[in-house]
């Protein structure tokens, strides 16, 4: 059999997916919901591509070969498709890529990373990251108008987190001790930044009432953003901000405790399915339509793997080491 992709002409054996045939030609589709050797089903339309000829957009992840194919993977048509695609998914997508506290920071310091060492009992490191910021024992903090106090997501619910107070009690307390640097890498602010929304009334509370620390964080930031693939995709489309409303009714940092060390985010979920169709008696769907959810029947945590988290596309299924 042969088909064409982009004017190329291409002997076609096998029962592969025109995304597996392109990728395997060197043409690059981007996908999300598509895991090699994993069960899916078409859902995101990202791998969208069109069929020249019957002027079809088709996704390629489980679209096969036919006799006569000429198959189109790059032209702006099919690129507006996946921006558009993206888009969409991203309005559904209610998340904090990285912490507002740590992308406003002047110095460049790691603030909500900073936070979660502190809450954890883990001096040292935080004061390790705030001396590779920092020239100690001089502060720099000291004299900032404190950007990242007003950018903090907890003052939507209360009070911000005092981190200028924070950071001046660290210091001093360890300004005794030997601390090694904690490298402190910066943010790359050219990734795309998703962000949460305003918060509801009835999230207010119930984060007023059920996130307690030590620092009063909320710790905003995506604990699955460094694997994230719609970030990265987003970034590649030149995405600097969802092109819709957010329109996702989830509650915002609402987490489902897996196992001892895995966690599910229902608002980070694009609903690829993945872990769905890959879980036996797991993962399931709610509802149908735009209402659709996955969910995770407190009866069925038992039979999740740890290695369905890597199936996840977006920062909703990850896995926090202790």
């Amino acid at each position: 059999m042969q088909i064409t992709i982009n004017d190329k002409t291409i002997e076609v054996q096998g029962q592969d997916t025109l995304l597996e045939i392109a990728r395997h030609e060197g043409f690059e589709i981007p996908s999300l919901c598509w895991s090699k050797d994993a069960k899916h089903k078409s859902s995101c339309m990202l791998c969208a591509v069109k069929d020249m000829s019957r002027g079809q957009i088709i996704p390629s992840c489980t679209s096969k070969p036919v006799e006569g194919m000429q198959i189109d993977t790059q032209s702006e048509e099919v690129m507006q498709v996946r921006t558009m695609s993206l888009e969409l998914l991203l309005s559904d997508h209610r998340a904090d890529c990285e912490a507002p506290c740590s992308l406003v920071c002047p110095a460049k310091l790691d603030i909500e990373r900073m936070l979660d060492y502190y809450d954890k009992g883990q001096k040292e490191k935080a004061v390790g990251l705030i001396k590779h910021a920092f020239d100690l024992p001089k502060l720099a903090c000291e004299d900032c108008k404190a950007p990242c106090e007003k950018a903090c997501r907890r003052g939507n619910i209360d009070a911000p987190v005092s981190i200028r107070k924070l950071i001046k009690e660290l210091t001093d307390e360890m300004d005794a001790a030997v601390v090694d640097e904690v490298e402190n890498v910066a943010i790359d602010k050219k990734l795309f930044q998703s962000r949460l929304g305003r918060f509801s009334d009835s999230e207010k509370i119930r984060l007023k009432e059920t996130v307690s620390t030590p620092s009063n964080c909320l710790h905003c930031a995506c604990t699955g953003r460094s694997d994230c693939q719609l970030r990265t995709h987003a970034t590649a489309h030149k995405i600097k901000r969802p092109g819709y409303d957010m329109s996702s009714e989830l509650q915002v940092m609402s987490k489902t405790k897996v196992n001892d060390i895995m966690y599910f985010e229902p608002s980070k979920c694009i609903r690829c399915g993945l872990c769905v169709y890959n879980s036996d008696n797991g993962f399931t769907f709610k509802d149908r339509g735009f209402g659709m959810e996955v969910i995770l029947p407190e009866e069925n945590k038992k039979n999740i793997r740890v290695e369905l988290a890597s199936l996840c596309p977006t920062g909703a299924l990850y896995i926090v080491e202790n």
